[in-house]
């Protein structure tokens, strides 16, 4: 006779798995039986553990359906705010159920039980970027370029379905058995956001990590989040070839004061003339930033191509982070501006959600 169905209670949030249930008989006589698993049922068996959070845990495991190892990531709904479970989750497992791309991580299911939502994605078996970084203190030019084109490639196929990412740090860019970016954690994404007659939707979720956060998004007025994309790809790409990040997170304040400044270059290690200007160009006030097709024409990322004479002129830009500065009543407190949010309030709407995170951690 066979078990019970295990399934009777879960709901799946992808594909619906076909597989039987089934218990497991010890001897000709049956006498002892185990009711499989949840995962077990839809042929996952799970291996050793490859990241946790404060309310989440990625496990490595093997699947006979899909016929190789698979990363899963299993969210306690005890644990887990209650607006992330509501509106930030079911928001991820809608986006990445319709993206296809190489450079992005693969959604393969998920599925949700009584007291778990378990998502089931392509496994990256080489860690992230910022493993290799650590590893390596700073990347080379060569490997830069192609990581930071996959990046750029694969932002811009969700940026062209509206789909803007949100979370984009050195910890999320995964890495496959052949070295190439995978852009993953979707959690804070958002869909539907194409422009309308030319028009783009802004967003109010400040969300992200503060050094990787765009100057809009740290003095807490709406924002277009692609170039709020933009943004977080200009620290990874800093990040990459310097080995450290550009903006010191660790005082509020003086975080703000630097992003609204032009980036500075280390010393050591030496790094190009275009990689620099590209770097200057993507963390730019915002009427002057870099837009995507910008970046994939520029000289750094086409070196084979005949470089054309071009200055990038700043001198603007130094008018726009003073005036920017001096309409900021966090730097100067005589301006208000009724549609500024507080430092408080932005921290507030991040609390137990959507949080900045300060420390770089692996899983979130």
């Amino acid at each position: 006779m066979p078990g019970p169905d295990v399934r009777a209670n879960e709901n799946v949030l992808g594909e619906m798995s076909t597989e039987p249930t089934a218990t497991v008989h010890s001897g000709v006589e049956a006498k002892a039986e185990r009711k499989l698993t949840v995962l077990e049922s839809h042929g996952y068996v799970l291996g050793r553990t490859i990241g946790s959070g404060s309310y989440a845990t990625v496990k490595v495991a093997t699947s006979d359906r899909h016929n190789c190892q698979v990363a899963i990531k299993i969210i306690s709904k005890f644990q887990a705010p209650g607006d992330y479970l509501k509106k930030f989750l079911p928001r991820e497992i809608e986006v990445v159920k319709g993206l296809k791309h190489e450079n992005l991580i693969r959604f393969l299911q998920a599925i949700e039980t009584t007291h778990r939502v378990y998502i089931v994605m392509e496994y990256a078996e080489n860690g992230s970027l910022l493993d290799i970084i650590r590893k390596d203190q700073h990347i080379d030019e060569v490997r830069g370029r192609r990581w930071f084109r996959q990046l750029v490639e694969a932002v811009d196929y969700c940026h062209e379905r509206g789909v803007v990412h949100r979370d984009i740090k050195c910890e999320n860019l995964l890495m496959d058995h052949g070295l190439n970016i995978k852009l993953s954690d979707f959690g804070f994404a958002r869909g539907h956001m194409k422009p309308k007659n030319g028009v783009y939707a802004l967003s109010e979720t400040f969300c992200g990590s503060y050094a990787y956060a765009s100057p809009e998004i740290l003095k807490g007025v709406p924002y277009r989040p692609q170039d709020s994309d933009i943004w977080s790809m200009g620290v990874v790409l800093f990040a990459i070839v310097y080995g450290r990040l550009p903006f010191d997170d660790t005082n509020y304040t003086q975080l703000l004061k630097q992003v609204q400044n032009k980036v500075t270059f280390p010393r050591e290690p030496k790094v190009s003339t275009d990689c620099r200007k590209l770097i200057t160009k993507i963390l730019a006030p915002l009427k002057v930033r870099v837009k995507i097709p910008q970046i994939l024409a520029d000289p750094w990322i086409n070196p084979n191509q005949p470089a054309k004479d071009e200055e990038v002129d700043t001198t603007q830009w130094i008018t726009l982070f003073l005036s920017d500065a001096q309409a900021d009543p966090w730097i100067n407190p005589t301006v208000t501006e009724n549609a500024q949010v507080s430092k408080e309030e932005i921290k507030s709407v991040n609390i137990g959600t959507v949080t900045f995170d300060r420390k770089l951690e692996e899983v979130k």
